[in-house]
């Protein structure tokens, strides 16, 4: 038995040539004092200790620096990479999040991601051990010099993370294990994911990861969603998968994930043209010699890791860390237990699914059984009704449970499940438990969902296996999200108006509905606590100014479920004004570019609701009025379609809104209607494959550019006059 191999000293930077790693100045002078030289090499000492204590902090847990001193040098570097127009790529700013996505390209993987079989039986594991050795034995190798690598099975969410010359390049999701989704700006945001590896790394690699939420980070998060009335996740592994799906990489920055990396996909040393890796080592012909590359490379990884020749030492592996599960600050359901030897791999090979050198061996689950007592039915902040059962308190796997979700009214359906019933309950290190089964049937008949939302009485409404209360903008369960909503970036754009300052207005009864909000004064914020005169000023002064917003950003604000940014700018270029917005019918709705029959329902439900015409009537009556939008004036892309993809020399919003100022439409994918597929650096495979069985001409920026020219319309718009 060996225990985890020791890390490398290799530093993002040296301390006595980097005046930011272990000591960090009071005050910087002004930046308006600064040349474009000296604030650029300034720029670069500060990414590079940023660096160095992300790596400090994340990785090994071990900081230089105090929290202020490390928001100083994040602030600074902020500061002067606005100011001299110097973010690169992997900058630790970008970490905050980019621009909104409108959807998930999918892009194939290095290496196959491939599954791994496995069981709770400790014989499956000696049969496995059987397999390897006899395949060692028939190719040549002799079986007694096989070991094996045994490590933690995380709960979370797998990832491929390509570096290219050491700098962040791209991350995917599992997916089918031969491609996945593409989270490359989600991922970017996870701290102990560095932006540029340490050490001397590989022209190209890829490594597999788990991506997660650390459980006390989880139980926060979510006993903060709560108190803000939003359903909470039902076990960390979900909150993993949840977040890295998330569009909008600025919400994947506010959520506290996390990685771990435990496998090469592929490392290649000097296939890259001009590549400043021609010196890089070769990759590791032992997967434990791979745990001492991620740690010269920087790339946190697990120590709750051994090299054993006995299976019987695996199978003890796995028994003391199911001992010690609850311990750990990660989920795990199990233990994978890897021939070690890269050539004995190689021999063994794989299957169509899994490979043959590797084997899972699980946890069984915990379950107990008790009764029913009552159902719950929980109001979420986007209208969504959860069955919560009341349970007569059980102890699950060492953790006494009074409550478990019913998922929806589906669910409780399918289980026949009523109050009085007795029923199972799933743990298996979820912290919210659920009901997979009745087990006695006690009680007549199944739990009569509610009719009615149990919050504000509004008709609920079922969608598929869902049910969603149709208050809308009405429901006090709702308005929290509705005002967040309002107040968002790609919205209003409100500053000071965030959820926890949302949450203290409802509280303090101050704000009753969306309109509410206007009717706030200086003199009613200053008197709750934490509000001083500049900033209850600032939020009135913030709030006046958005009383005049465009049309697009007002319906963009009102949060209509499936209208975003780009469907909401589309409305406005094509109806002009609110009013006829609001009147227009389900067929009218659908001649708008990117706007289907189930958007133009949806569209059609909401403004047909009475409590979002009264809200909408609320905020116009105290001056809230959205600018029309001139649609009779043609412009020089008039009667173009483009749909992008990729990344452009400016943000994928800024070229929409570029052409659609021009007569043009900007659509979210590709149809036979698109006319040119815009295609950036690292274009999504899918759109890529639409255009070409739609015969849409994709055009990379140089052509995009000149089709713009020719039209006299400048690229990029920062270059119109």
């Amino acid at each position: 038995m060996t225990s985890a191999p020791s890390g490398s000293p290799s530093r993002h930077a040296d301390p006595d040539e980097n005046p930011y790693v272990e000591a960090t100045p009071a005050d910087f002078e002004p930046v308006a004092e600064l040349s474009a030289e000296d604030a650029a090499e300034q720029a670069s000492l500060l990414r590079s200790a940023i660096r160095e204590h992300d790596h400090r902090y994340y990785v090994e847990a071990d900081p230089l620096i105090s929290d202020e001193a490390y928001d100083r040098l994040f602030a600074r570097l902020r500061e002067l990479e606005d100011a001299f127009d110097l973010s690169t790529e992997n900058s630790p700013t970008r970490r905050v999040g980019g621009e909104p996505l409108d959807e998930l390209e999918t892009v194939e993987h290095v290496a196959p991601m491939r599954s791994i079989d496995n069981s709770t039986e400790a014989d499956a594991v000696r049969e496995f051990d059987e397999r390897v050795r006899g395949g060692l034995d028939a190719a040549g190798f002799d079986p007694d010099e096989a070991a094996y690598v045994c490590e933690p099975k995380f709960d979370g969410l797998s990832v491929e993370v390509v570096y290219e010359d050491g700098e962040y390049a791209r991350a995917a999701t599992r997916g089918d294990g031969v491609a996945g989704d593409d989270v490359t700006e989600q991922v970017r945001t996870i701290r102990s994911v560095p932006g540029r590896l340490r050490g001397n790394p590989p022209a190209r690699l890829a490594v597999r990861g788990e991506a997660y939420m650390p459980r006390d980070a989880f139980e926060a998060y979510n006993e903060e969603l709560m108190e803000r009335g939003e359903e909470p996740f039902a076990n960390p592994r979900n909150a993993a998968a949840g977040t890295l799906r998330q569009l909008d990489p600025a919400v994947v920055a506010e959520r506290p994930l996390d990685v771990f990396f435990f496998d090469v996909l592929g490392w290649e040393t000097a296939e890259i043209e001009d590549s400043e890796a021609d010196d890089a080592p070769e990759r590791p012909t032992a997967h434990w010699d791979e745990f001492d590359a991620f740690d010269a490379l920087g790339l946190r990884r697990t120590d709750r890791i051994e090299r054993v020749r006995d299976i019987e030492d695996a199978i003890d592996y796995r028994d003391r860390m199911m001992a010690d599960r609850d311990d750990l600050n990660y989920s795990i359901d199990g233990v994978v237990i890897s021939v070690d030897d890269r050539e004995h791999r190689e021999a063994l090979g794989s299957t169509a699914r899994a490979p043959r050198w590797a084997f899972a061996h699980k946890f069984p689950p915990r379950t107990a059984t008790t009764t029913v007592e009552g159902v719950t039915v929980q109001v979420g902040r986007t209208g969504r009704l959860t069955p919560v059962a009341e349970l007569h308190p059980v102890d699950v796997g060492g953790v006494t449970v009074s409550r478990a979700t019913l998922h929806n009214p589906a669910e409780i359906e399918a289980l026949g499940v009523n109050v009085g019933d007795r029923v199972r309950i799933y743990r298996a290190g979820d912290v919210i438990p659920y009901v997979p089964e009745v087990v006695e049937k006690r009680s007549e008949g199944t739990y009569a969902f509610p009719e009615t939302c149990p919050v504000c009485d509004a008709p609920v409404e079922r969608d598929g296996p869902l049910a969603f209360c149709t208050g809308g903008l009405g429901c006090p369960a709702q308005l929290d999200r509705a005002i967040e909503h309002w107040a968002r970036r790609d919205a209003l754009d409100i500053e000071g108006l965030g959820s926890e300052r949302v949450e203290q207005l409802r509280e303090a009864g101050l704000v009753e509905s969306l309109s509410d909000l206007y009717d706030l004064t200086v003199a009613d914020l200053t008197e709750l606590e934490g509000w001083g005169e500049t900033s209850a000023e600032n939020l009135v002064d913030e709030l006046e100014a958005t009383k005049e917003p465009s049309l697009d950003r007002f319906l963009a604000g009102l949060g209509i479920p499936d209208v975003g940014a780009t469907t909401a700018r589309a409305l406005a270029a094509h109806f002009g004004d609110l009013d006829a917005i609001l009147d227009a019918d389900e067929n009218a709705l659908r001649e708008v570019d990117d706007v289907g029959p189930e958007v133009a329902a949806s569209i059609r439900t909401f403004f047909d609701t009475d409590e979002n015409r009264a809200a909408i009537a609320g905020l116009r009556e105290r001056g809230v009025e959205p600018e029309p939008v001139d649609v009779e004036t043609g412009g020089a892309l008039d009667g173009l379609t483009f749909v992008f993809t990729g990344s452009l020399s400016t943000t994928r919003s800024e070229a929409q809104a570029h052409v659609e100022a021009h007569g043009a439409s900007a659509t979210s994918s590709v149809s036979g209607n698109t006319d040119y597929l815009v295609a950036g650096e690292s274009p999504g495979r899918s759109k890529r494959e639409d255009a070409d069985a739609a015969d849409v001409p994709v055009l990379d920026e140089a052509a995009f550019a000149d089709l713009l020219a020719e039209r006299g319309v400048a690229w990029p718009p920062d270059g119109e006059e």
